[in-house]
């Protein structure tokens, strides 16, 4: 098990089979044979990816029927208050129905390394981070939910997946797993 501080911009997978200019991917950072990405982190999130050669493992990790937690710290346009973070607590309404309940906190503004490019700042419109935990992975979940709520997200990093997490790696950095 190999776990990667997947940086902004980064494509969570080996190659890049879009058109147009070449985009970074795993490949630019790891090189190793025999490892693929165990559930998906776009490629405007940042944080903990975790790559496996195990099947098994890499089934446990995505596949919602383990409910696995998967913990973000997420910055929010606007500051949503005890109503909206009640009501990720129980389940937020999508276009491919109701998500599980969340866990949900305000936070202090975590001490994390710079994003490039940075998130857009707006002096007329407050932010805030949340943390935010959920047992599923539909795509884009955590900005669906917080969009649902009004509050659109600016920045998202996947802090851990269940024991594992982004501790002590930087950007672009990767080891393996105790």
């Amino acid at each position: 098990m190999i776990l990667f501080n997947k940086p902004y911009g980064v494509l969570p997978q080996f190659t890049d089979e879009g058109e147009g200019p070449a985009r970074p991917t795993l490949a630019d950072y790891i090189d190793l044979p025999g490892v693929y990405a165990a559930g998906r982190l776009d490629r405007d999130s940042e944080g903990l990816l975790l790559l496996t050669g195990d099947g098994r493992l890499q089934a446990r990790i995505a596949d919602p029927r383990f409910k696995m937690a998967k913990t973000y710290l997420v910055q929010v346009e606007g500051e949503p208050d005890a109503a909206a973070l009640e009501a990720l607590r129980r389940g937020v309404r999508l276009k491919d129905g109701m998500t599980r309940p969340a866990e949900v906190e305000r936070i202090d503004p975590p001490d994390l390394w710079p994003r490039d490019p940075p998130v857009r700042f707006r002096k007329s419109v407050p932010d805030c981070w949340l943390t935010l935990t959920i047992r599923e992975g539909r795509n884009r979940q955590v900005r669906r939910m917080t969009a649902a709520m009004g509050f659109p997200t600016l920045r998202l990093v996947r802090w851990s997946v269940g024991e594992w997490t982004l501790d002590g790696l930087a950007p672009g950095e990767w080891r393996a797993a105790d």
